[in-house]
């Protein structure tokens, strides 16, 4: 496979999932609660799906270094179908709290399948097909077409919930079996060589890679402090992308779930924007902490703004500049992360990397969830501001370390990250220039 066939595979698979996925980003709140749910028990069911997703992120990252990234991918898109099915019959049956978390806890599940495997099969294959740019751009162009996808995913999935809530649910089961079978297609392993081992060496071959797995990443400094800074982002965001429907429409004074829709594309077009202002810059910036440092700070300013303000334009503007700066923080993480780990355990210290965010999310939508039970969303808004700019002294460490996978691989050695207007956070650093 030549690297543009790689990539363009990278592209339709990413694009294709997050169209199915996303076609109930923007209701699912909203379904929760006409299953019966409260507010409170919604998140609950939100965080039994991200503990899903911490519990399974290493044994699935495993599975992905073992028995092959495709594999992986393939049992991600079986497991989200049985979960999506699940999620319409415990609606039909008004099931309660816990049958959902219970299913939530399957999809999460099906996420972690995906999670590190189609990352790590990009990576290895571009590296074996000589690819020589920045890994940056190419998950920002990841981020274009997925962004594009939860376009039309959110803003179809909204209009599919204005006639009947379930049915984004339907749409996205039979958009998952045409996933399954471009993947079985067009997706095999490239730069990585699969093992097969016995059924029953499988747990100790699980063991062994995890232990490896951690070592290469919880063992070395920078790794760590990525993590950390996953640990603070996974507490904040996943609840802020969750809690948006109702705010919004509670500021809106008003029962239309198709705003819900209208507003989840917006977001989309944000993350899009942040995807290309990220691409932009690392041809531009020497220094990967440089932009992550400005999107943390950009991000808490406005998440905090959402829960200061009474008006539904203010608060859904400042949301999309807050998935705008997610959208610069994303490419930018992964591409600084995929420069310090090495190909044999790549997908499972990304899963790692995921299962440390997802366990942030968990307390995080616990904790917000309740306080904003009993003081309003707006009170978990002002807090998430809060705890994101937490993620700025993590980012400084990092910074002060110096790496080289801080220096951006292709961008311009004449130009630095104040040419383009973003200053340079100069008063910081302890160790000389990259840029």
């Amino acid at each position: 496979m030549s690297s543009r066939r790689v990539i363009g595979t990278y592209l339709a698979i990413a694009g294709l999932y997050t169209l199915s996925a996303s076609l109930i980003w923007g209701v699912n709140t909203l379904f929760l609660l006409a299953a019966g749910l409260t507010i409170t028990e919604v998140f609950v069911a939100n965080a039994a799906f991200t503990a899903g997703m911490m519990l399974f992120e290493i044994p699935t990252g495993v599975v992905a270094d073992t028995s092959g990234r495709r594999v992986s991918f393939l049992a991600s898109i079986v497991v989200l179908f049985a979960g999506t099915l699940a999620y319409l019959w415990l609606y039909e049956i008004q099931a309660g709290v816990v049958a959902f978390s219970a299913a939530s806890v399957l999809l999460g599940l099906g996420f972690t399948f995906y999670s590190g495997a189609v990352e790590a099969w990009l990576v290895d294959a571009l590296a074996t097909t000589g690819f020589d740019g920045p890994l940056d751009s190419v998950f920002a162009k990841g981020g274009y077409v997925t962004g594009a996808a939860m376009l039309v995913g959110t803003v179809g999935g909204g209009f599919l919930g204005q006639a009947s809530l379930a049915l984004p649910y339907v749409v996205r089961a039979v958009l998952l079996v045409v996933v399954f079978s471009l993947a079985l297609a067009g997706m095999h392993d490239v730069g990585f060589e699969t093992r097969k081992i016995p059924l029953g060496a499988y747990p100790s071959e699980m063991r062994r890679i995890a232990l490896a797995g951690i070592r290469h990443g919880w063992d070395r400094r920078s790794v760590r402090m990525l993590m950390g800074f996953s640990f603070v982002q996974g507490g904040v965001l996943t609840w802020m992308f969750y809690a948006w429907p109702p705010y919004l429409l509670e500021l809106l004074d008003a029962d239309a779930v198709w705003v819900a829709g209208a507003v989840a594309g917006a977001i989309a077009v944000a993350m899009m924007l942040g995807n290309a202002i990220a691409d932009r810059l690392t041809r531009v910036c020497g220094r990967r902490s440089t932009l992550l440092m400005w999107a943390v700070g950009v991000e808490a300013a406005a998440a905090a703004g959402m829960g200061l303000t009474s008006s539904f334009w203010v608060a859904t503007a400042l949301l999309l500049v807050v998935m705008g700066a997610t959208g610069v923080l994303s490419p930018v993480k992964q591409g600084y992360l995929h420069q310090v780990i090495p190909s044999s355990e790549r997908a499972t210290v990304v899963s790692f990397d995921s299962m440390i965010g997802s366990g942030g999310s968990v307390l995080g939508q616990v904790g917000l969830g309740r306080l904003s039970d009993r003081q309003g969303l707006a009170a978990g808004y002002v807090t998430a501001g809060v705890v994101t700019a937490a993620a700025l002294p993590i980012l400084v460490a990092l910074r002060r370390l110096a790496e080289p996978a801080d220096a951006i691989v292709g961008a311009s050695p004449k130009a630095a990250c104040a040419a383009q207007g973003l200053p340079e956070i100069s008063a910081l650093d302890t160790v000389p220039r990259l840029d």
